[in-house]
């Protein structure tokens, strides 16, 4: 068998995550395999590197396949690329080692998310940054990211749908600044579990309009409780960045 190695951007806005889900055709994994069937003229499954939500977006997402047939790289992306909707992009194919897994040999995964903190909105950018019109303080978010750091029990920002038993992730950096209006947030970890991202990003902007302190962090973590979190960042401000393997 061969195995190739997909990079995908897709604007998420309009899909039901990354996921392919028995009701629905309308996810990421299902418009693309959906086209790789089409290509081979049998049914192909794909693998994803990383399960991202309803509306989140990706500059890097990573998946791979399995097909008999040795086809050249150009070849399968120029198909994928002509069939997909303009909504999703390959912009790489590659053919790898048989042992390659998208999931099990990711090593680390890095996350952007956008907001526009100005009081007026972004007409350009509103479907793909979260707007807060107050005055986020940005030393506050940076004092309250180095708490997110390190090994932690996640369970508190964990979604209760989740069927993770391993609540259990390592955070190697979180940062933020400010660019232009933007506030980005830029957050890399050995793994992330569903809507945890979003969840951080929503107790750092209540601790950036004052409504938490940085150090209640700790104690939140520790109490495993999701509803002390507060709330979540909305999904169109996430983008998936860069997965390393």
């Amino acid at each position: 068998m061969n195995n190739y190695k997909l990079t995908i951007q897709y604007d998420g806005g309009r899909y039901k995550g990354w996921q392919r889900l028995g009701d629905s055709e309308n996810t990421i994994q299902g418009k693309i395999e959906n086209a790789l069937s089409v290509m081979v003229g049998q049914s192909i499954e794909i693998i994803g590197s990383s399960r991202t939500d309803a509306g989140v977006h990706a500059l890097a997402q990573v998946a791979n396949f399995k097909i008999s047939d040795n086809m050249p790289e150009s070849k399968i992306m120029n198909f994928l690329n002509h069939y997909l909707p303009p909504d999703i992009s390959i912009t790489e194919v590659e053919l790898v080692d048989d042992r390659f897994h998208a999931r099990y040999n990711a090593k680390d995964k890095t996350y952007l998310y956008k907001i526009w903190n100005e009081v007026y909105s972004h007409p350009f950018m509103r479907k793909y940054s979260m707007h807060v019109g107050k005055k986020l303080d940005i030393e506050k978010m940076k004092r309250a990211c180095q708490y997110f750091i390190g090994e932690h029990d996640f369970t508190a920002y964990s979604n209760a749908k989740s069927k993770k038993k391993d609540t259990v992730r390592k955070i190697y950096s979180l940062d933020v600044e400010e660019v232009e209006g933007f506030i980005q947030f830029r957050v890399s970890g050995n793994g992330f579990l569903y809507n945890m991202v979003r969840k951080m990003i929503g107790t750092l902007i209540e601790i950036g309009l004052g409504e938490k302190e940085a150090e209640e962090i700790p104690t939140i973590l520790l109490s495993k409780e999701r509803v002390q979190t507060g709330g979540m960042a909305d999904a169109c401000g996430l983008y998936l960045e860069k997965i390393n393997f």
